[in-house]
């Protein structure tokens, strides 16, 4: 398919890779030894850090987002540990599903994926479980469109001397973070969705204090060390322990050049004036959100209530026909909802032209 052909991506990712990122992704190999490619990697790790709110070093993994959680879970627990998970979506509830691959114990709460993270059901949690070594949540789950706060679950955790890991893959690089001030512990991005490079490089902050932790953790690792990876990316010439996705490393400093050129305030007004514009719109059209109790909604994706009388596949299907591309609802609501992601490189004028196209394909399948 050539670049003209390809649809507007308004998904939660892989999102549109602009045409300056690609063109860092199609230089000539350069050996992941080499000077040159420390010297990308040197720019990773001073490009990065602005966008999370540290002074900890950003650790690449050649893994998709995925992959960066469950280095989380190896690095920090031993079987038989204790994790509450905020289980909201999707995305969160996979906290729980990777820690008990590895034996640990995963407490779930916040499981009606239509509510917000309520801090009582948090607080009581951890009263019933006073052995829990850490909590995790998402700070975007991408199945509903919530915005949990973390910074006020953080604060709970720290009252309870518990870790905080954080999935925060589809909004770093369009919603702010403080890893830093609001006491984070880990927080896991990837390259292909705010990020706007291809999927293959996940980004993880790791807290002095989760690193101390690590020493004692008793799930094994080798691949996923993050000790190890730190150790190597500290050196005079940055490095990976192994080898790396080359182009996707160059993809995502070419990113991270242009996000700070953009200026980061301007890049999450952006987002935010997204959202608003496209949320505005489906009301307009007299369509509500997946799930409208929720009091706050991530600048990154809108997920979409069908009108009663159309299927949402038929919605998507005929988007796609016009050369839009959005997502199927997840879960509970596969057969009710669609997904629209507006992250990443996405500007006024595709927020439009999705808009125009829904209200051509929802005037004729109305009819």
């Amino acid at each position: 398919m050539r670049p003209e052909q390809a649809p507007l991506l308004l998904t939660p990712g892989p999102t549109r890779v602009p045409e300056r990122v690609l063109r860092a992704g199609a230089l000539p190999m350069i050996h992941h030894r080499s000077t040159a490619f420390s010297r990308e990697l040197a720019e990773l790790l001073s490009l990065m850090p602005q966008l999370v709110g540290t002074t900890r070093p950003v650790l690449p993994l050649p893994s998709t987002g995925r992959g960066g959680m469950e280095a989380a879970i190896c690095n920090l627990f031993s079987a038989g540990d204790e994790l509450i998970v905020c289980a909201n979506g999707r995305f969160g509830a996979l906290w729980g599903t990777l820690a008990e691959t590895f034996g640990v114990t995963a407490h779930r709460v916040a499981t009606d994926w239509s509510r917000d993270i309520d801090l009582a059901e948090i607080a009581d949690a951890f009263d019933r479980h006073p052995k829990t070594k850490a909590i995790a949540l998402t700070y975007s789950d991408t199945s509903t469109g919530v915005a949990n706060d973390v910074a006020a679950i953080a604060r709970l955790a720290a009252q309870r001397g518990a870790l905080v890991l954080v999935d925060a893959v589809s909004v770093i690089g369009g919603m702010p973070f403080a890893f830093d001030a609001w006491g984070v512990d880990v927080l896991v991005t990837a390259s292909q969705k705010c990020l706007m490079s291809s999927p293959g490089l996940s980004l993880v902050v790791a807290s002095e204090r989760a690193m101390r932790v690590a020493k004692d953790a008793k799930i094994r690792r080798h691949y996923w060390d993050l000790a190890e990876i730190e150790r190597s990316m500290s050196k005079a010439a940055p490095a990976t322990p192994g080898t790396a996705p080359v182009h996707v490393v160059l993809q995502v400093v070419e990113a991270l050049r242009m996000i700070h050129e953009e200026g980061l305030d301007d890049v999450f007004r952006r987002h935010r004036d997204n959202a608003d514009r496209l949320r505005g719109g489906l009301a307009d059209f007299g369509l509500s959100l997946q799930c409208p109790t929720l009091r706050s909604l991530s600048p990154t994706l809108t997920a979409v209530a069908a009108p009663s009388n159309v299927s949402p596949k038929s919605i998507r299907q005929e988007l796609e026909s016009r050369g839009v591309l959005v997502a199927e609802g997840l879960g509970p609501y596969e057969a009710t909802s669609f997904r629209v992601g507006h992250m990443g490189d996405i500007r006024t004028g595709d927020i439009d032209r999705a808009l125009a196209l829904l209200h051509d394909v929802l005037r004729h399948e109305r009819v």
